[in-house]
């Protein structure tokens, strides 16, 4: 190291500190909700300091030998004394290439490359960036560190043996290297690790600590590898394990490395914890100052800026507070220590340095408040014609469905717990996602209005960009909620903004695929106003899975009802159609999307006499053993009939030989046994309680074995039941047994099982990143069957289910004209 320390010509500045919080044991188990009570308060100043309880001490994984002395990480070579004052490369190059011309080179103290590889992967002529730099251990880089802060800081004539720079001074002599470069200056930074490559600073499930005691933190809200998908956070509903986002990355660093001024992608909030070393100094600027720091930038380093305009998104770039200050940008100052979190909120500029050999860990989240900033950075992103991480429509949403949901749970179910409440909290005519939702609606709503007449909107499929996110041609914008297409080329599209720019065919050539119809979008504002019609009309099983319209018109209705059914013997399609029309004239409005899917192909649910079978018999079962009624019969009146079905049935003149043929597949593919709890009561007055293929009895409970969502080496029971919702119908529910807040609730219980699925393939996914052995394989979707999961086809459960069905021919009978009433329908004579 050939510069050294001037303490003579420190240039410390002067900056107020940032607020710190000290959140007791009990404030710090709830993570978001901890952020949200500090926000009012800590928002102002763009970034501040949480000191955990004393208690909270996680081990960190990182410090085991094998991966301290084994692992490496790549580091980057960074100039520090020209993080501020540089020339523009173009300039730089130009003279080089002059001198070289004139056989004229001036001697420099030593070489460096000045060229270096840049952020952005642009050509390093071009653009100023950091230079790969070798790969360390942690142990050979803490060595590396200490001789370079030791030697730097050398003083001559000193009597301590044991001296150290103080925090003071590295700070001021940071920022004399930065204002008034004398020597060159170059460090070493790993920057940007990946957990998923060297390991996280936090325990994990897999983690080489097997410690019980570490189980608060591998759960724990504040371990970084939880946060962006706790409950709360938008990115909960982010589908991928984006690097740096919602997977942590790790910074190793040493005196001077530094990260320069910029903000989070997509305005997120950010929370930064040190594991260990010296301090990270940090500098913040409120997000409501962003702007006016920019400008300031602009003006001390115009030709910077001239050269590279996205210079701020390249993080190579310094400034002084000292000068930010002098442009009345307020500017706040956090002093880091070993086991303390630094929160930055959305849009808030910050910047700092290490004093030290140190290591941290660092990822996104999104509260629901974040919801505004992130719209604003995605306008930001499109004006830029800039890539963007993640799909905002998508992620506010599905934060939208989901909110309606807890509304429909609170209302219609009287469910009230910590995680409804909570999106209780954001609904309402003034809640902060309404007022996101509605922001985003009328913003979609102009941009539709001033489309050509000529426009033709079509309905968007449900999976447009469910395996390849779709983004504008031109400035990248997402294309969940809507895209411009053309016949001519089905594989371009844009935004609604330069659907023009896909080809030069007339505009009556193309169409805009949309995902919801503008007036389906004002009916999720005000289901989030808690409107109830409106929250019975979204929490249904048609806009909320599949984004259809439920406001056909009646003839629609009749077309699709007809369709789908057969006629019953001697009616005409055309006297069916006026039967049933009458009929839909029956329904009230909030009836009528869930009632047209029941309506389906409904004659399947006529009885035939001479097949059971086709009767789901097995499906007319009362699902409590105490005194219970199927269509009105007493089933408690006479003792259960014998086991010997064979023969009674075959008296009555039925065949049940089809049932042993349901043997084979009738039980889950992974040898599951499905195990009733509660037999429940069949409601002999419900138009919603059955389909094509069930009767749902209300109260049914069972219980069965799957991987476990959490920990998917591990199989654990599921409670499958079915809830009344009253107008809403049936409601089905699955949860895992030991934690039932772990919970999926849905109109359809193949839909139920469906997300038990997919959250579960998330899950191995998730942690075939982290590097876990043993997983079970991806489930294939459609694997599992929901009736069965249920228990409705368990061999088992459908001999009881007969063993109930000993009624007379004239009760069969009396029950088959009970169902088809009840769905509308003729029986046969």
């Amino acid at each position: 190291v050939s510069a050294r320390w001037s303490p003579s010509e420190s240039c410390k500045p002067i900056v107020d500190e940032a607020p710190v919080f000290y959140p007791t044991a009990e404030e710090f188990q709830d993570t978001i909700g901890y952020i949200a009570s500090i926000r009012s308060i800590a928002e102002a100043y763009g970034i501040c300091k949480i000191v955990p309880p004393q208690s909270w001490t996680p081990p960190c994984p990182l410090k085991d030998k094998k991966i301290w002395e084994k692992s490496k990480f790549f580091t980057r070579i960074q100039q520090v004394d020209l993080l501020q004052n540089r020339e523009p490369m173009r300039k730089k190059l130009q003279r080089k290439r002059k001198r070289r011309r004139q056989f004229f080179s001036k001697p420099r103290r030593r070489a460096r490359i000045e060229n270096s590889e840049s952020n952005t992967g642009s050509d390093p002529e071009d653009k100023f960036g950091f230079q790969t730099g070798s790969d360390f251990t942690l142990e050979e880089f803490e060595r590396f560190a200490d001789e370079f802060k030791l030697s730097y800081f050398e003083v001559k004539d000193r009597q301590e043996e044991k001296w150290f720079p103080s925090v003071e001074d590295i700070e001021g002599e940071y920022w004399r290297i930065i204002e008034q470069p004398t020597d060159e200056v170059e460090v070493y930074y790993g920057a940007d690790l990946e957990t998923g490559t060297l390991g996280s600073g936090f325990p994990k499930k897999s983690s080489l600590l097997t410690d019980s005691k570490i189980d608060q933190y591998v759960e724990s809200g504040w371990n970084l590898n939880n946060l962006s998908r706790l409950r709360g956070s938008v990115l909960s509903f982010e589908e991928c394990d984006i690097s740096g986002v919602v997977v942590p990355w790790l910074y190793i660093g040493m005196c001077f490395s530094s990260f320069c001024w910029h903000v989070e992608d997509h305005h997120l909030y950010s929370l930064n914890y040190l594991h260990w070393g010296d301090p990270k100094i940090w500098y913040g600027v409120p997000g409501s100052h962003a702007s006016e720091l920019e400008k300031a930038m602009r003006k001390h380093m115009p030709d910077l800026f001239e050269e590279q305009p996205d210079l701020l998104n390249q993080l190579v770039t310094q400034l002084s507070p000292s000068v930010v200050k002098s442009e009345g940008v307020p500017l706040y100052r956090v002093a880091q220590n070993s086991g303390e979190f630094v929160l930055t909120f959305p849009r808030a500029y910050h910047s700092g340095f290490n004093c030290g050999f140190n290591c941290a860990e660092a990822v996104n989240v999104a509260p629901v408040d974040w919801l505004q900033h992130g719209q604003s950075a995605v306008e930001l992103y499109s004006a830029q014609c800039r890539k963007t991480s993640i799909s905002h429509d998508k992620l506010l949403f599905a934060a939208a469905r989901k909110a309606v949901q807890a509304l429909s749970e609170i209302y219609f179910l009287n469910k009230e717990n910590p995680e409804n409440l909570r999106w209780k909290s954001v609904c309402g005519k003034n809640g902060i996602l309404t007022e996101a939702i509605k922001k985003r609606v009328l913003l979609e709503e102009k941009r539709i209005e001033f489309l050509p007449k000529v426009t033709r909107l079509e309905k968007m499929e449900r999976d447009f960009d469910s395996k390849t996110e779709k983004e504008c041609l031109s400035c990248f914008y997402d294309l969940h909620l809507s895209a411009a297409y053309c016949n001519c080329s089905s594989d371009k599209f844009a935004c609604i903004e330069h659907a023009n720019l896909i080809c030069g065919c007339d505009s009556d050539n193309r169409f805009v695929l949309v995902r919801y119809t503008i007036d389906e979008m004002n009916t999720l504002v005000k289901a989030l106003e808690e409107s109830m019609d409106a929250i019975k009309l979204w929490a249904s099983e048609d806009i909320q899975l599949n984004g259809n319209t439920n406001e056909y018109d009646k003839e629609d209705r009749v077309k699709d009802c007809v369709s789908e059914s057969t006629c019953s013997a001697g009616e005409s399609k055309k006297e069916h159609k006026k039967n049933s029309e009458m009929n839909l004239n029956e329904l009230s409005d909030e009836h009528r999307s869930k009632s047209q899917k029941n309506f389906a192909g409904c004659d399947n649910l006529i009885v035939n006499v001479g097949k059971i079978s086709e009767a789901k018999t097995e499906h007319l079962v009362p699902r409590n053993l105490g005194c219970s009624k199927l269509f009105g019969v007493d089933l408690c009146s006479s003792p259960l009939p014998n086991l010997q079905l064979n023969t009674s049935l075959k008296n009555e003149n039925m065949e049940y030989s089809e049932v042993s043929q349901l043997d084979s597949d009738a039980e889950p593919r992974l040898g599951l046994c499905v195990e009733p709890i509660n037999f429940g009561s069949v409601v002999g007055s419900g138009k919603l309680w059955c389909n094509k293929d069930v009767i749902f009895p209300k109260g049914y409970k069972s219980r069965v074995k799957f991987f476990d969502i959490c920990n998917p080496m591990n199989m654990s029971n599921y409670i499958s039941e079915i809830l009344d919702a009253g107008l809403l119908g049936p409601l089905f529910k699955v949860s895992l047994e030991e934690h039932p807040d772990k919970n999926f609730v849905d109109a359809s219980p193949e839909i139920c099982w469906e997300k038990v699925v997919e959250r579960l393939n998330k899950e191995i996914k998730r942690q075939r990143c982290l590097g876990e052995q043993g997983l079970p394989p991806l489930q294939p979707s459609g694997s599992i069957n929901g009736l069965s999961m249920f228990g409705f086809r368990s061999p088992s459960i459908i001999l009881v289910n007969l063993s109930f069905c000993s009624l007379s021919l004239v009760q069969i009978i009396q029950t088959t004209h009970e169902v088809c009433n009840s769905l509308y329908l003729q029986p046969y004579p």
